[in-house]
């Protein structure tokens, strides 16, 4: 890659300077607004997560607060490998961090380039720091923000100082945003900037700066701007790096999102830049800043309209990419639960829930042909239904386990999504773990009653009732639709019930007519009541599970 004009030693030291000072500010008002946000901005996101847009609205506006996407995004990563929020819920908040922050680009066109409020600063920064050292609490950090905030315009001013009659930082003959090479060019210029300062916002008050400076042109500068959008989710993957399988996820949705939205702004920025020619010519001839920040604003707000309508397909998208290791099923899963009792339980139950589908699957799989297959169309491999088996005993093993570490607070913790108390919590865990571990029995040791139910023509109307059951409790488990899952699983074991009584003495009468032998007989009893149990403990599981509350 080129490099750009060398500037004059004095003004390449006011540059470094003056960037340096607007890092200076950024971090002080940065870490000051989250500290003043604090349990309110994370209350907030935890809150309004229900549905995809109003997730992406709170992430714009807490983005927008704490001037951060970076701290939007890794404060969601950790929410997500906490268990206080699930994948699908942080995607929102992901989407929204983009479109928030591009309002650090509008302060710095209004106030630090436009208005020039820099000689109003400085006095602010004394204010600031004298709030900072005498007073306390919520006042110190006030303080500090307005001193972070002084710091900001006084650096972009120094910038935009030290730039300006200095030549081009970027020759246009190297880097020409008007041929597809040269943006791309200048797109990874951007990224690279990014990934270096670990800060969007640094590096689009630069190009604002610059860009007002008249060192380089909108055209370079929008270019720049898309790569520093893609250079912000370096700072998510290094948050998510020893993460959860879910964290992992949401890091991988930030990156992937971002590379969309800048492979559609890298297309448009052509059409964008003609557009403005015919409609708005003197934009870009006297407030070329405004230009640059309503595109960077406009390539974000455009991404997240085209992508929340299809948040689950996305999601799902997501998933595919990035697996679980090789046979695991609770990979989200610590080794030690956190010391929130209500946050462990939380992340208990989320890991519950996949255990019970791939029993869940492994139950049809062996009614439906006779023997425990592989979930996968096809016959089945020898020993891949023992091999599930094991894996799926050292979850539930790793799941008592981490249950059993859990040491219960007196108090609820409402903020998690928990909708009863702890220790009922934590109770409703394990005895929906316990029948778990009762379907597992079913699974691995009665393989001849399974067998006899899969087969035996006499059992067709019961074995066809529970293989409804079956195929309907997924969906509903997935969709968090407990209380239906719970009252299907119920329906199906009462009617179980209900035949075993008739069932046995219509076999025993075969018996005793000769039409049976004793064996063959005692084997459809014994498969019946494998059929009534299963149906039991899937009733008690789903209601178990459900009880805990849908929303956690």
């Amino acid at each position: 890659m080129t490099q750009p004009l060398p500037l004059a030693g004095s003004a390449l030291l006011s540059a470094a300077g003056g960037l340096g000072l607007f890092l200076l500010g950024m971090g002080l008002m940065t870490e000051a607004l989250r500290s003043l946000a604090g349990n309110r901005l994370r209350r907030a996101l935890l809150r309004f997560t229900r549905s995809a847009w109003s997730g992406a609205a709170a992430g714009a506006i807490g983005t927008a607060l704490v001037q951060s996407s970076s701290a939007t995004t890794v404060a969601t990563v950790g929410f997500v490998s906490a268990g206080l929020l699930s994948f699908q819920a942080s995607l929102g908040i992901i989407f929204g961090a983009n479109v928030g922050s591009t309002g650090l680009g509008w302060l710095v066109a209004l106030l630090g380039i436009k208005f020039e409020l820099a000689g109003v600063m400085l006095p602010l920064v004394l204010v600031g720091a004298g709030l900072r050292l005498l007073g306390r609490g919520r006042q110190a950090l006030l303080g500090q923000a307005l001193a972070g905030m002084a710091l900001l315009f006084v650096g972009i001013a120094a910038l935009q100082q030290a730039l300006a009659g200095q030549g081009l930082l970027l020759d246009p003959g190297r880097f020409d945003a008007a041929t597809p090479l040269g943006r791309l060019q200048l797109v990874l210029l951007g990224l690279f900037s990014t990934v270096i300062t670990q800060s969007s916002g640094a590096g689009v008050a630069t190009t604002l700066a610059a860009l007002a400076a008249g060192v380089i042109g909108l055209p370079q500068a929008c270019a720049l701007v898309i790569g520093m959008d893609v250079g912000t989710t370096v700072t998510a993957l290094m948050a998510s790096i020893g993460a959860s399988l879910s964290a992992r996820r949401t890091a991988a949705a930030h990156v992937i999102f971002n590379l969309f939205t800048a492979v559609g702004a890298f297309l448009l920025l052509p059409a964008y830049l003609a557009l403005l020619r015919l409609g708005w010519p003197a934009l870009i001839e006297r407030d070329p800043e405004f230009g640059l920040t309503a595109f960077h604003s406009g390539f974000n707000l455009l991404g997240v309209l085209l992508v929340l309508p299809f948040t689950a397909p996305f999601a799902a998208l997501i998933r595919r990419l990035v697996r679980p290791g090789e046979g695991r099923l609770i990979d989200d899963l610590a080794d030690t639960p956190p010391a929130d009792p209500a946050v462990a339980i939380s992340q208990a139950r989320h890991s519950l829930e996949p255990c019970l589908l791939e029993l869940l699957q492994l139950l049809r799989d062996g009614l439906g042909n006779g023997r425990l297959g592989n979930g996968r169309p096809g016959p089945s491999r020898p020993g891949q239904s023992a091999q599930r088996l094991v894996v799926l005993q050292a979850d539930l093993d790793r799941l008592e386990l981490y249950l059993d570490q859990i040491h219960l607070a007196p108090a609820p913790s409402p903020a998690q999504g928990v909708v009863v108390e702890p220790g009922k919590a934590l109770l409703h865990l394990l005895h929906g773990l316990d029948h778990l571990q009762r379907l597992h029995e079913r699974c691995e040791e009665d393989q001849d009653r399974l067998r006899t139910a899969a087969t035996s023509a006499g059992l067709g109307s019961e074995r066809s009732l529970l293989l409804e059951t079956l195929d309907q409790l997924p969906e509903l488990v997935q969709q968090g639709r407990w209380p239906q899952a719970s009252d299907l699983a119920s329906a199906s074991a009462q009617a179980l019930h209900r035949r075993v009584a008739p069932y046995r003495q219509e076999v025993l009468a075969a018996v005793a007519r000769g039409e049976l032998d004793l064996d063959a007989g005692t084997a459809r009893l014994e498969a019946i009541r494998w059929l009534r149990r299963v149906s039991q403990h899937l009733e008690r599981a789903c209601y178990h599970l459900g009880a805990i509350g849908a929303s956690s």
